[in-house]
C-alpha cells in the first residue's frame, strides 16, 4: 500500500531508495527514528545557564470572543430567553432553516405571526396575536396577546436551566395593559407537559403605558433533572389583553449579567489580553451597545446571520475582561466605519477601563482581505484606510498600541506589501490569522493517520513562515514592527462523516495546540502577541444545554499559561523527528519534525517548566532529563493532557473525558520520566531549598 501511494508522487527509483534508507515510512510521512531510537531512552539537556534574551511575554497567551455561535449569547451571557425583544429579522434564511429542522414545532408559531423562536402556549386555540409595529418597550415591535374568555393564552420558549449550580432565577417583562383582568403570569413549566407549572409569579400589570415589571421563580430540588429541556411561559387569562415586550430570564447567580461558571473557567485559564473582534467587526457599530440595556436595539449579525442583541456591548465586554483580569484588545471597524468612530470608540474605552490612562491594543480590521467582511477595502485601499485609522486613533490615545490588518502566513506577501508601504510608526503590530481545515491534504485517500502526523506537524511549518514575515517587514523599514497572531484554530471538517481528523474539540486539536504554543514560545521575540480562537466556542469553553465544560485544547492553553514561563532556556534533545510530504494543503511539506517536542523555560518563582508534546499515536517516550546549572527539589509536578484516542473530546452529557491529570513523580540531576503517546505534558521542576 505504501508504495502504491508513493509512486503517485515518487518516481520508482526516489521511492525505493527512501525505502531503503528510512525503515519507517507511512504513507508520505518519514519517520526519522532508528531501530535503536525505537527502543532506548531519549536523553533531555536543560540548560538553566543559557538563558534566552529576550523574555516570553503573557500576550502569548490571549484569548478571543466573538459573537458567533453561542459564545456570546447563550454562552457567556447569562440569558436564558432568545428574542426577548420579539424582533422579526434577526436570523439569515439558512439560520432559520436550522431552527426550524431542529424544532419543527416553531412552524406553527410563525403561522400565529409569533417570532423565532416563540410558540404559542396552545396551537389549537388559533391566532390570538398580533406583532405590534410603532408601540413597544423596546425597537420598533411588540407583541400583544388576545387571552380567550376561558383558560389560558400566551406564549412559550424552549430553555434549559443550569439545575446543577442553582434554583432561582430573576426575570423582567415590559407590559403596556389594554383591557381586561390586569393579571399576568409567567412561570416554567415541564416539556411534554405545558399545563403543569413548576414555579410561577403572578404579576398585577395594570400599567396603562409601558412599565417594566420584575419577578423572581424558585424551584423545587428535584423538579428538574440536569439537561432537561423545560418552557418558559408568559400567560393571560380571562379575555385579558395586553402588549408585551423585552423579555429577560437569569440565573439569579449570574455576575453583572454573565455566567459565573463561564467566568470562572475564564479566569483559571490565566488570558493575558481577550481579543474582542471577529468577522462581525466589519458591521458593528459600538453605540448600539451602550446605555440601558433595556432601551439598547438588537440587529441582525451580517457575519454569522444571528442576533446582535447588543445587550452584551462595550461596558460588559470590559467588565467581563475585570472579571478575568485581562487586558481588553478591540477590533475597529474598517468596513461600514468612520475613523472617528473609531477614534469615538477609543476616548470611550479609555475613560472607562482601569486607571484610565489608554495605551491598549488596538486592531484596525479584521480580516480586510476577504470578501466575507462588509464593506471590505481592496487591496490598493488597505494602505490608506489603515492610515486614516491609524491618525484617527492616535489623535485620541497617542500612547495606543495599533494592530494592521495583515494576511494569512502562507499567503501574506502583496497585501502586507501595501500596508508596509505605510511609512513606520503607523501600526505597532502587523496580524495573520490560521484557521485550517486539518484533513484538507494534498495525498489522495489519505489513512486516518496520516492526516493526524500531517496536522500535528504543522506549527512546525508555520514557525517558518513567520521568520519570513518578519523578514519582509524588516526590509520594508519597518524595524519596530512585530507580528501579532490574533486567530489561531485547527477544524477538522466534519461534513464527511467517515473522515477522522484532529480537531478543535478533540484531542487531536489539543496536541496541535501544544504544537502551536511551543513554536510561539520559540518566536515570542518576533510574535509577542496571541489570541487562540476563542475562549468561547471552538477551541476554548462551551456551554450547552446550560452545562459549561471546556474543549481539551483549553486544558492546553490553561496548563501553559498557569505556568507562566518566564524565559526560554536551551535544551538539547535527541528525540527522533519525521517529515512531512503533500500534507495539509496549507502547509504541505514540513522537515524535521520532533516526535517528542520539548521547550523548557525558567519561571517567575525560579522553578524550570518543561513543556512536552508527544506527537506519535503509537510510542510511549521515555526520557533522561539531566539539569544543568540547576538543583532541582526531590519531586517534580506533572500536568499531563491525554486520552485513549485523538479523537476523545468533551461534551455536555460527558464534560471531564478530557482534562489534566496532576502527577508528581521522582525528581533530580537526573530524571527518568516516561511521556504517554498523543500527550501535551508540562513537567515543573520546583528549585530545591537544600542549597
Amino acid at each position: 500500500m505504501f508504495i502504491t501511494t508513493l509512486r503517485k508522487h515518487l518516481s520508482p527509483v526516489v521511492a525505493a531508495a527512501l525505502i531503503t534508507l528510512s525503515p519507517g515510512v507511512y504513507g508520505q510521512i518519514q519517520d526519522h527514528t532508528t531501530n535503536v531510537g525505537k527502543t532506548s531512552e531519549l536523553h533531555i539537556a536543560v540548560h538553566a545557564d543559557r538563558p534566552a534574551a529576550t523574555e516570553i511575554p503573557a500576550t502569548i497567551f490571549g484569548s478571543f470572543l466573538e459573537p458567533i455561535g453561542r459564545s456570546t449569547y447563550g454562552g457567556l451571557w447569562a440569558e436564558l430567553v432568545e428574542n426577548g425583544s420579539l424582533e422579526d429579522g434577526l436570523w439569515s434564511a439558512s439560520e432559520v432553516t436550522r431552527m426550524v429542522r431542529e424544532q419543527p414545532e416553531l412552524l406553527r408559531g410563525s403561522q400565529l405571526g409569533l417570532p423565532l423562536p416563540w410558540e404559542p402556549l396552545v396551537s389549537g386555540q388559533g391566532n390570538r396575536y398580533e406583532p405590534r409595529w410603532g408601540d413597544a418597550a423596546n425597537s420598533s415591535r411588540s407583541l400583544e396577546i388576545m387571552a380567550l374568555p376561558a383558560g389560558e393564552t400566551g406564549i412559550r420558549q424552549r430553555i434549559y436551566l443550569p439545575i446543577q449550580r442553582t434554583l432561582e432565577y430573576d426575570g423582567s417583562i415590559w407590559v403596556k395593559h389594554l383591557s381586561g383582568p390586569e393579571e399576568l403570569s409567567v412561570s416554567i413549566r415541564p416539556h411534554d407537559i405545558s399545563t403543569r407549572i413548576l414555579t410561577e409569579a403572578k404579576l398585577n400589570a395594570d400599567g396603562g403605558d409601558w412599565t417594566r415589571y420584575t419577578f423572581h421563580l424558585t424551584l423545587k430540588p428535584g423538579d428538574v433533572y440536569w439537561l432537561e429541556p423545560l418552557y418558559f411561559v408568559i400567560s393571560l387569562s380571562n379575555d385579558a389583553r395586553a402588549l408585551v415586550d423585552e423579555i429577560s430570564l437569569m440565573p439569579s447567580d449570574n455576575i453583572d449579567g454573565m455566567d459565573p461558571d463561564v467566568i470562572q473557567m475564564a479566569r483559571d485559564s490565566k488570558p493575558s489580553v481577550v481579543r474582542f473582534g471577529g468577522n462581525f467587526t466589519s458591521g458593528y457599530h459600538w453605540r448600539d451597545g451602550i446605555g440601558p440595556r433595556d432601551k439598547r436595539v438588537g440587529r441582525l449579525n451580517l457575519a454569522w446571520g444571528i442576533p446582535e442583541y447588543n445587550t452584551f456591548g462595550t461596558d460588559e465586554f470590559l467588565r467581563f475582561c475585570e472579571l478575568v483580569h485581562a487586558e481588553p484588545q478591540i477590533a475597529l471597524n474598517l468596513g461600514t466605519g468612520t475613523p472617528e468612530e473609531a477614534a469615538d470608540w477609543v476616548k470611550y474605552v479609555d475613560e472607562h477601563w482601569g486607571n484610565k490612562h489608554g495605551g491598549l491594543l488596538w486592531e484596525l480590521g479584521n480580516e480586510l482581505w476577504g470578501n466575507w467582511n462588509t464593506g471590505y477595502p481592496t487591496r490598493d485601499q488597505i494602505g490608506d484606510r489603515t492610515r486614516a485609522f491609524s491618525e484617527a486613533v492616535r489623535k485620541a490615545d497617542p500612547s495606543s498600541l495599533l494592530i494592521a490588518t495583515g494576511a494569512d502566513p502562507d499567503n501574506y506577501h502583496e497585501w502586507n506589501a501595501v500596508q508596509l508601504r505605510n511609512p513606520p510608526g503607523t501600526f505597532n503590530y502587523l496580524s495573520t490569522h490560521f484557521v485550517v481545515t486539518t484533513d484538507s491534504v494534498q495525498l489522495s485517500n489519505p489513512s486516518n493517520e496520516f492526516i493526524a502526523q500531517a496536522a500535528f506537524a504543522m506549527p512546525v511549518g508555520l514557525g517558518k513562515r513567520l521568520k519570513e514575515m518578519t523578514e519582509q517587514i524588516q526590509q520594508s523599514g519597518h524595524h519596530d514592527t512585530k507580528i501579532a497572531f490574533t486567530e489561531w484554530l485547527f477544524v477538522g471538517n466534519r461534513q464527511f462523516g467517515s473522515r477522522a481528523a484532529p480537531d478543535f474539540n478533540n484531542m487531536g486539536g489539543a496536541l496541535i495546540a501544544g504544537g502551536f504554543m511551543n513554536m510561539l514560545l520559540d518566536h515570542a521575540d518576533i510574535v509577542p502577541i496571541s489570541d487562540m480562537t476563542g475562549i468561547l466556542e471552538f477551541a476554548g469553553i462551551w456551554k450547552r444545554r446550560e452545562q459549561v465544560y471546556a474543549t481539551p485544547a483549553y486544558w492546553v492553553l490553561r496548563t501553559y499559561a498557569e505556568a507562566a514561563p518566564q524565559r526560554l532556556l536551551a535544551v538539547d534533545s535527541d528525540a527522533p523527528t519525521y517529515s512531512v510530504e503533500h500534507g495539509v494543503s496549507r502547509v504541505p511539506e514540513i522537515q524535521d519534525v520532533p516526535w517528542l517536542d520539548v521547550r523548557a523555560a525558567q519561571l517567575a518563582n525560579g522553578d524550570i517548566a518543561l513543556f512536552c508534546v508527544n506527537r506519535s499515536m503509537e510510542r510511549d517516550y521515555r526520557a533522561v532529563i539531566s539539569m544543568q546549572g540547576f538543583e532541582p527539589a526531590r519531586q517534580a509536578t506533572a500536568k499531563i493532557i491525554s486520552a485513549p484516542s485523538i479523537y476523545n473530546r468533551n461534551d455536555e452529557e460527558n464534560p471531564n473525558t478530557v482534562g489534566v491529570t496532576t502527577d508528581h513523580p521522582s525528581a533530580g540531576k537526573s530524571t527518568s520520566y516516561t511521556f504517554p503517546h498523543s500527550s501535551v505534558v508540562v513537567l515543573q521542576f520546583h528549585r530545591s531549598l537544600e542549597h
